[in-house]
């Protein structure tokens, strides 16, 4: 008999703890409020779940959890329903103006979506580019540009307050 290739309810579990925290972040860096970060995150680990996909390693697991979330997420803001409502006007419910972030992440966060994705991964992860384009299936130039773009960005924007490691 062929073993089956679904994960049990200790692994999916163990998974989660794994990486639910990373993934919270990466899915509030685009989705900038609680509940559809938790939406989001709730589907990644479904996809999990349905594909059923073995990784060959901890890395490969990981990266293939974070290009999961990040195509949820942007799938979702193009999403038909998220352009016709104004993000602002629902601002107060679900305890959103309970998340407290400093000004830096603020800056990163208000990038645009090909810049914030690259920064989150190289400053909040620790990735470095040739994994960032591999998991983000870009050129390591592209990747490299984007990082260079958003700093400028982030300098301007935060003035003396953005030091550069």
């Amino acid at each position: 008999m062929a073993k089956s290739l679904s994960r049990t309810d200790k692994e999916i579990a163990d998974l989660y703890e794994r990486h639910k925290n990373m993934l919270y972040r990466i899915c509030f860096a685009y989705m900038k409020n609680p509940a559809d970060t938790e939406d989001a995150v709730e589907t990644v680990f479904y996809r999990l779940i349905v594909a059923a996909p073995r990784f060959e390693n901890e890395a490969h697991e990981k990266a293939w959890l974070i290009r999961t979330a990040v195509n949820i997420c942007k799938n979702e803001l193009k999403a038909w329903r998220r352009k016709t409502e104004n993000l602002e006007d629902h601002f107060g419910l679900c305890g959103a103006k309970d998340v407290e972030t400093d000004g830096v992440l603020d800056a990163v966060l208000g990038l645009p979506n090909k810049y914030k994705t690259v920064v989150y991964l190289y400053y909040y992860e620790g990735y470095r580019t040739p994994e960032i384009a591999a998991i983000l299936k870009k050129p390591k130039s592209t990747v490299r540009n984007y990082l260079h773009e958003a700093r400028a960005l982030l300098r301007e924007r935060l003035g003396d307050d953005f030091l550069e490691e």
